[in-house]
């Protein structure tokens, strides 16, 4: 079972135009938005993989306000053993070395190795 990741999101009305459009993005994936009580401060929760996939609408977005939030969920998103970093290369077949170290913000050397592995894999 994926375990649940809450990423708290200071002003996120306010850091994000379009912000309705942005929560039904997030919705769409899974993802659950609440508001904390009553402050301006909101929670996001998800699994890994429907992070990943808010992560990659967004950058698909033309709406710059929302790229700040790439970072904020990036940061949240680990990808700590060789297993997860496998699967995130098989999600995305044509990954490159240098997407892969980006997105996973894992060594070149670790990001070789799951290269090579995929592709005696094949």
């Amino acid at each position: 079972m994926a375990t649940e990741i809450s990423i708290i999101l200071p002003s996120f009305l306010r850091k994000s135009l379009k912000a309705y459009a942005l929560k039904a993005l997030i919705r769409s994936r899974g993802c659950t938005l609440n508001r904390i009580g009553r402050s301006r401060n909101w929670q996001l929760s998800g699994t890994t993989e429907q992070l990943e996939l808010v992560i990659n609408d967004i950058a698909h977005s033309d709406e710059q306000s929302w790229q700040w939030l790439i970072g904020k969920l990036s940061s949240h998103v680990a990808y700590s053993t060789h297993e997860s970093l496998l699967a995130l290369a098989k999600r995305n077949p044509n990954i490159t070395v240098n997407e892969l170290m980006a997105k996973a913000n894992c060594t070149l050397a670790q990001a070789r190795q799951v290269i090579d592995e995929l592709e005696w894999l094949d």
